[in-house]
């Protein structure tokens, strides 16, 4: 009994030990400061970030009837100060494909993401979401592909 009980005595120091922090601030000092130099950086590389602008942000392909596939390419200006290099681009779901450029888009330039929607085993409305990852402020933009499947 009193080996259990010196046992969980040492643990409680050592614990309470462990989570004391230094008398003059120091942790909270440097926490601050860290913060203040991540949001100093964030600003400044929103200021020269490429800027990915769509001539439209969502497409609606209307009726289709199941089976059909439509696609539609999607136009996007850069209109930020540096190159933008898409990463990747995800669909909502598989029966979406997106293709973007892989090589970095200047600034001025444009450029398409083809998007695919293969209607098979889909009925009724339909919005799909693709997003996109480059190295914009923030990180990821998103577009839509909206309309309707008909049963045959």
């Amino acid at each position: 009994m009193k080996r259990l009980f010196l046992s969980l005595l040492t643990a409680g120091v050592l614990l309470s030990a462990c989570n004391q922090t230094p008398a003059n601030g120091a942790a909270s000092t440097t926490a601050d400061s860290t913060a203040t130099k991540t949001a100093a950086t964030t600003t400044a590389n929103a200021a020269t970030a490429p800027v990915m602008k769509f001539e439209k942000e969502s497409h609606d392909f209307g009726k289709i009837k199941q089976g059909d596939k439509v696609s539609y390419d999607f136009k996007f200006t850069n209109d930020g100060k540096s190159p933008l290099i898409i990463t990747d681009a995800v669909a909502s779901c598989g029966c979406t494909t997106p293709e973007w450029p892989k090589t970095p888009v200047k600034p001025g330039e444009s450029a398409l993401i083809k998007v695919v929607f293969n209607s098979a085993g889909k009925t009724g409305l339909q919005d799909k979401q693709i997003t996109i990852t480059a190295n914009t402020v923030p990180a990821q933009t998103m577009v839509h592909l909206i309309g309707e499947v008909l049963t045959k």
